[in-house]
């Protein structure tokens, strides 16, 4: 199981220490989440915060931009740094071309579901997807329940991709614990991002290496 940890549940006054915990961790990415005030009703962060990342860690940088218009945005996250750039299926009129450009500057393309939207959203785009991201929770706002039904929509993204021959990541967000990775492991994901369990856990490496091992 690949670990991405959200830099949202982070110290921003002790930024540094907390990447370089997630340096010396099992963490294989480094998760963002890029809140535009108006796609969702939160406001993150923006270039800065993934400059000064990318400066202290050689780790993938999975960015997922809650945005709306995040095509205008991509050559410059590229030039911030991120590896991995995943785009909101609702937010982008032209999904196909958005995913392309993307790709065309050698990062991986991701695409996220909000839990309204149906796995079969991704039937036309998944020999594009690099990443599936589920949001198993309503995004824009940190530590919120899991919503069950994103078990079985796990499995239904893992069965088109299947059925695609794509060998695309399904990533799930929002609500991971230790009780409940395993169930999504079992549902189809490969990556799972956490937060606020990292990052308010009193050994948050130890969180980290049990969410791998699942």
């Amino acid at each position: 199981m690949l670990i991405s940890p959200s830099i949202l549940s982070a110290d921003m006054a002790n930024l540094k220490s907390e990447v370089d915990m997630l340096n010396a961790s099992a963490a294989e990415w480094i998760h963002f989440d890029i809140m535009d005030g108006v796609f969702v009703p939160n406001l993150s962060f923006g270039f800065p915060i993934l400059e000064a990342v990318r400066r202290c860690t050689r780790k993938p940088l999975d960015v997922h931009l809650m945005m709306v218009q995040p095509e205008r945005y991509v050559e410059r996250f590229k030039a911030a740094g991120a590896n991995i750039l995943t785009v909101q299926y609702e937010a982008c009129a032209h999904l196909h071309r958005a995913l392309e450009h993307i790709k065309k500057l050698g990062m991986k393309a991701g695409v996220a579901l909000n839990p309204h939207t149906p796995a079969s959203a991704l039937e036309e785009i998944a020999n594009l997807a690099d990443l599936v991201l589920v949001m198993s929770v309503d995004p824009g706002f940190g530590g919120q329940a899991f919503i069950e039904n994103s078990y079985d929509k796990v499995s239904r993204a893992r069965a088109l991709l299947q059925r695609k021959n794509s060998s695309a990541h399904v990533e799930v967000d929002g609500g991971v614990t230790l009780a409940n990775a395993p169930r999504i492991k079992a549902a189809g994901a490969d990556t799972l991002v956490a937060g606020s369990l990292v990052f308010t856990a009193a050994h948050p490496q130890e969180i980290i290496a049990k969410l791998a091992a699942v």
